[in-house]
């Protein structure tokens, strides 16, 4: 499975199926905390402490991540879920890559 989707992509693959994909948010606390706004229907998961929700994951349906800009957590957090077996990509350049493509953000929600 590949390691990343483009934005493009993904914004054809939710309007053909929008209900196909588990969004999960893994911003670092600092950069989730400073931002208003996420990807509809995110999942928003502590990077850091992958070790402990990585096994709540759907196992049946692919896993879209993002992070900022697409890098170092991004990357980590794919290679993790993918060692357990999981279909899990990154959104190429992340929640910023998302925005600059047209993609939709919502106000984040409250917990």
């Amino acid at each position: 499975m590949d390691r990343s989707i483009k934005p493009d992509t993904l914004k054809t693959e939710l309007v053909a199926n929008p209900a196909g994909k588990f969004i999960l948010d893994v911003r670092r606390v600092p950069d989730h905390a400073v931002s208003n706004e996420q990807l509809a229907g995110a999942h928003w998961k502590n990077p850091e402490q992958l070790a402990e929700w990585a096994d709540d994951l759907p196992q049946d349906q692919e896993i879209v991540l993002y992070c900022v800009r697409g890098g170092a957590v991004s990357n980590s957090v794919v290679d993790a879920l993918q060692a357990k077996g999981l279909k899990a990509r990154f959104i190429e350049g992340g929640i910023e890559g998302w925005k600059a493509a047209g993609g939709a953000v919502v106000g984040k929600a409250e917990k």
